[in-house]
């Protein structure tokens, strides 16, 4: 066990008593202060440290519920929605190319069987039965999709029913037509020019692509604003999950900072061990002999030197005395 004493010269023994008393008492009260410090600052470290801890575990917490709820619109996702979003524009580009060269072919096999027939010039060409069919089956297929995402009063569904009636309507007509005119179209198709006929089948062909080609359009279109905003909200997330690992950055070394700080933390007042008080072993009380004169040893001193004094005054005044004595006979 470390220790140490306090010592205290005065003129009397009850003023050395009543000094030490009173530094011993000094320092004892200066080590509760200093330690009363300490353990407020002790106290003030850990509560710093336990909410900086919990900022951390809050800060944990917000990171591993974004990731879970943004688990397809992070880095990785957003550079797929990308890369399929340029995918998807350059086969739009080319369908829309597509779309445009058939239309221009469709207009030039047109004009040449408007040139041809001279009745096909001030009236359109009636659409076929097949191709009604084809119209409707599509318009039904279009009304159930709107139908699952959208009310019945919808406007493209109201849109669409009334597109359904009217191609119902002209499938019955050309129905009709067919049926009371058969041998007649049938003697006309005899009787029509084998050019004719192919630049008619030829004109349908390009309507059927290019219906076909408008629908592909379509849902390529669709699937464009489909990754647009899914790239746009990983766009979103990515700043927002950038801000939350700043956040969870700092947090962390915050903790770390205040943690190696109180580990570092040592107590020497006095020289003692950490946690270790001063106590008083032993009271200021009052010195058996005084430390200082002591006086046997000034009496000794006192005596040899009036000794030494003697024999020297006396060899001196003997050394000094020039008188001639006899000798004495005994």
């Amino acid at each position: 066990m470390t220790g140490f004493y306090v010592r205290y010269t005065g003129s009397t023994p009850q003023e050395a008593q009543q000094i030490c008393r009173e530094l011993t008492s000094m320092l004892l009260e200066e080590d509760l202060h200093s330690r009363q410090q300490e353990t407020e600052s002790l106290a003030e470290s850990q509560r710093q440290l336990d909410e900086a801890k919990r900022n951390l575990d809050e800060q944990d917490d917000k990171l591993a519920s974004f990731k879970k709820r943004h688990s397809g619109q992070l880095s990785g996702d957003s550079e797929n929605s990308t890369t399929m979003l340029m995918v998807l524009n350059a086969q739009l580009s080319a369908l829309s190319q597509w779309i445009s060269l058939t239309q221009q072919n469709k207009s030039t096999a047109e004009s040449i069987l408007a040139e041809q027939s001279p009745k096909q010039k001030s009236a359109p060409i009636p659409a076929s039965p097949a191709m009604l069919e084809k119209q409707l089956s599509d318009l039904q297929s279009q009304l159930l999709q709107l139908q699952a995402e959208y009310t019945e009063d919808h406007p493209d569904v109201v849109k669409t029913k009334a597109d359904i009636a009217e191609i119902k309507k002209k499938l019955a007509e050309a129905n009709a037509a067919d049926g009371a005119g058969g041998d007649r179209n049938a003697k006309s198709n005899v009787a029509e020019p084998p050019e004719i006929h192919r630049l008619r089948l030829q004109v349908e062909q390009y309507e059927a692509t290019i219906a076909k080609a408008t629908r592909e359009q379509k849902r390529i279109q669709e699937q464009i604003k489909l990754y647009q905003g899914r790239v746009l909200l990983s766009s979103s997330a990515e700043q927002q999950y950038q801000q939350l690992n700043e956040g969870h950055d700092t947090a962390q070394e915050s903790y770390a900072d205040l943690l190696a700080k109180n580990g570092g933390v040592e107590n020497t007042v006095g020289g003692l061990p950490p946690g270790e008080p001063l106590r008083l072993s032993n009271a200021a009380n009052l010195p058996a002999t005084p430390r200082f004169p002591k006086r046997r040893l000034f009496a000794a001193g006192g005596l040899g030197s009036g000794l030494a004094l003697g024999w020297g005054i006396a060899l001196w005044l003997e050394m000094r005395d020039r008188a001639i004595r006899p000798t004495p006979y005994w």
